[in-house]
C-alpha cells in the first residue's frame, strides 16, 4: 500500500505532469506534417514554454535552511524557509544552504550512507589522513571528527571556491600541527582533551581568517592507535605502565595506612611526655613551696617545728608497723625481757 501511494503521489506531482505535457507536445509536433497548421505549432510551443516557466517559478526552502538567490549570477539576498517564487527559465538561481543543520567531516574512517561528498574521505586517503608523527618522532594513527555549521551563507558560497574541501585541508593541517607538538603517550592517553580544545580553537581561527562562513562546534578524537607493526610492543608497554601504576597505588595505600598510625602514636607519646613533665615540675614546685614554708616556720620556732615534724612523721610511719616494741632508756638489758623465739615468725 505504501509503494502504491508513493507511485500515485509521483504521478500527481507537478514535475511528472510537466514531463507528460512536454512529452505530449513533442509527440504532437512530430506527428504534424510539414505543411500543417503553423499557428497550432506556435501555440503548442508557447504552451510548453509557459508550463516550463510555471514549473520553475516556485521553490520551497526547508525549515533548517535558507535560500540564496542570484539573478543572472548577481547575489540578491537570502530567503527564509517556506514557499517562494522566482523569475523562471534560469533568470533567478536558488541555492539551498542548511544553516541550522549540524554538519560533520570524518577523518580516517567513513560512515555508511553519508550523502555529503566532503563528509567522508576518499578510500585512498583514509590511511594517509590517520598517519601522523608525534613530537617525540613516533608514529600514531589518529581518527577524528569535525562538527560544524554554516554561519554565513554568502561567504560559504562565494568567498571560497570549495569550502568543504578547504575545511578538510584546514582540519588535517591543524590536527597534524597539534599532534606534532606532543609525545605519543600524551596523544594516546592523557592529552586527548587538550588536543581537541587546541584543535578547535586553531581551526575556528583559520576558518574566520579565510572567511569560509563556517562555525566549528566540536572536534572529537575517535580511535588513536600506534601503527600495526608496533601494536603488540605498544600494548606490552601499556601493560607494564598499568602494572607500575598498580604497584604505586598499593604502596601509597600501605603508606597511608601505616604513616598516620605512626604519627598518631608519636603524638600520643609526646603528649604523655609533656603531661609527665608538667606533673614532675608541678610536684617539685609544690615540694619546694612546702619546704620553704616549713623552713620559715622552723626559723620562727625551731624546737616546736622540730617536734611537730617528728610527731607527724611518726604518725605516718607507725600505723604501718605490725609489731611495736618500746624499750625504756633506763633499762639495763633487753635479753631477759625480750622473747626472741616468739618474735622470729613475725615481720616488721
Amino acid at each position: 500500500m505504501a509503494s502504491q501511494s508513493n507511485s500515485e503521489d509521483s504521478r500527481d506531482s507537478p514535475a511528472t505532469q510537466l514531463n507528460e505535457l512536454i512529452k505530449s507536445g513533442w509527440q504532437g509536433l512530430k506527428q504534424s506534417r510539414p505543411g500543417g497548421n503553423f499557428k497550432g505549432k506556435i501555440a503548442l510551443a508557447v504552451l510548453m514554454l509557459i508550463g516550463v516557466a510555471g514549473w520553475s517559478a516556485y521553490y520551497t526552502v526547508p525549515s533548517d535552511s535558507v535560500a540564496v538567490v542570484q539573478r543572472f549570477g548577481k547575489y540578491l539576498g537570502e530567503v527564509p524557509p517556506g514557499l517562494h517564487f522566482k523569475l523562471p527559465l534560469g533568470i533567478d538561481v536558488v541555492t539551498i544552504v542548511p544553516v541550522k543543520r549540524q554538519l560533520k567531516q570524518e577523518f580516517g574512517f567513513a560512515t555508511l550512507g553519508a550523502t555529503d561528498l566532503h563528509q567522508s574521505p576518499r578510500p585512498q586517503d583514509r590511511t594517509r589522513e590517520t598517519q601522523m608523527v608525534t613530537g617525540d618522532l613516533n608514529a600514531a594513527l589518529v581518527e577524528w571528527v569535525v562538527q560544524y555549521r554554516i554561519s554565513d551563507p554568502f561567504n560559504f558560497l562565494f568567498e571560497v571556491r570549495e569550502p568543504g574541501a578547504t575545511l578538510r585541508a584546514v582540519a588535517e593541517s591543524v590536527m597534524r600541527e597539534v599532534v606534532g607538538d606532543r609525545t605519543v603517550d600524551e596523544v594516546i592517553t592523557i592529552g586527548r582533551q587538550e588536543i581537541e580544545t587546541e584543535s578547535l580553537t586553531k581551526m575556528q581561527r583559520l576558518a574566520s581568517k579565510y572567511a569560509m562562513g563556517i562555525s566549528i562546534d566540536q572536534v572529537q578524537l575517535k580511535n588513536i592507535n600506534p601503527p600495526q607493526p608496533v601494536q603488540e610492543s605498544f600494548n606490552e608497554v601499556n601493560q607494564a605502565q598499568q602494572e607500575k601504576e598498580k604497584l604505586i597505588n598499593e604502596a601509597r595505600r600501605d603508606y597511608n595506612k601505616v604513616i598516620p598510625l605512626a604519627q598518631g602514636e608519636k603524638d600520643q607519646r609526646i603528649r604523655e611526655a609533656d603531661g609527665y613533665r608538667l606533673k614532675r615540675i608541678n610536684e617539685a614546685e609544690g615540694d619546694v613551696a612546702r619546704f620553704n614554708a616549713l623552713l620559715a616556720e622552723y626559723n620562727k620556732a625551731p624546737e616546736v617545728t622540730l617536734r611537730r615534724i617528728y610527731l607527724e612523721t611518726m604518725q605516718a610511719v607507725m600505723p604501718g608497723i605490725r609489731a611495736k616494741i618500746i624499750v625504756d632508756e633506763k633499762a639495763g638489758g633487753v635479753l631477759p625481757l625480750l622473747n626472741l623465739d616468739a618474735q622470729t615468725g613475725e615481720r616488721p
